[in-house]
């Protein structure tokens, strides 16, 4: 069950994504490498996960009782590490390791290499069909977690997604709820320039899904809708969740050339020079965290 969120936490949870998405800002400028759309998009998700939703303890990240977090586009991994940080499976001062030569901290989650990541990630597609297997085991063990499965919209065009589809819905694994990231934008242009996906409603309810939507950067929207899909007992559940690629940078929101340029390292229309980029990002950032404090003072 999903606890109540008070105004007090909820300003809290803004304030976090805030603040991580300040830390993706500097993570990917130290290592001049990785993804910056998806993450900063997905920062409102991820810390209503590690914060508010998911049963985890990350003093005991193999704890048998766990809920499953399976990250299938494992280049958003940027936000994945600053929310497992920040939630203290490890010091804050390892993300300037990221993707940098025996860090732990790759380009792609690799299960084995951190504790607490959950699965390997990378070719994208895979992630619902590793999460109805870790689904399956905890209804063998007769266990109560429940497997979140993040996913991409871009990913939806993987005919593996679909078989996997299939599966889940002819299971009924009611533990099983993917949270798609509906930001609209692949590496190279809009999903529906590239190969159009919707109705994505229609089709996951044609595979037996439950499927509910939502603003995707909206916390309190979030957590209220995730809360209705665990109470869905007879199907799995898939949130459409709509976000704004680049969210709280203005000259990176919406345009797909963002979705795997870190800041600082290319001359895009619109944006800052590369030297200023991410400088700019963080002042903007740093604007929005002091205006959430003055909204709920």
């Amino acid at each position: 069950m999903i606890s109540e969120l008070h105004d007090v936490e909820l300003k809290d949870l803004e304030l976090k994504a805030n603040e991580a998405r300040q830390l993706v800002i500097k993570s990917l400028t130290e290592s001049r490498s990785g993804h910056s759309a998806g993450p900063l998009g997905m920062a409102d998700i991820f810390t209503a996960l590690y914060f508010h939703i998911l049963k985890h303890d990350p003093r005991k990240p193999d704890w048998p009782d766990r809920d499953r977090l399976v990250l299938s586009n494992g280049h958003i991994c940027p936000i994945l590490y600053v929310s497992m940080a920040q939630a203290g499976y490890f010091p804050l001062a390892e993300l300037d390791t990221l993707r940098k030569i025996n860090s732990r901290l790759q380009g792609h989650p690799h299960r084995g290499t951190l504790p607490g990541i959950e699965t390997t990630s990378g070719p994208l597609g895979e992630g619902v069909s590793q999460a109805i297997g870790i689904a399956l085991a905890g209804r063998l063990d007769h266990k109560t977690y429940h497997v979140y499965c993040l996913t991409s919209d871009g990913e939806q065009q993987e005919g593996n997604t679909w078989e996997a589809a299939m599966l889940a819905g002819s299971l009924g694994l009611a533990s099983l709820t993917q949270i798609i990231d509906r930001n609209n934008i692949q590496i190279d242009g809009t999903t529906e320039q590239i190969m159009p996906l919707d109705s994505l409603v229609e089709k996951y309810r044609a595979f037996n899904w439950e499927v509910l939507e939502v603003d995707g950067n909206n916390i309190r929207a979030f957590i209220d809708v995730v809360g209705e899909a665990r109470a869905v007992h007879e199907k799995p559940s898939v949130i459409i969740a709509h976000t704004v690629p680049g969210f709280g940078v203005s000259y990176m929101e919406n345009n797909y050339l963002w979705h795997g340029n870190p800041p600082g390292l290319a001359d895009i229309a619109g944006a800052p020079p590369k030297s200023e980029q991410s400088k700019v990002a963080l002042d903007e950032l740093r604007a929005s965290h002091r205006k959430i404090e003055s909204e709920h003072a």
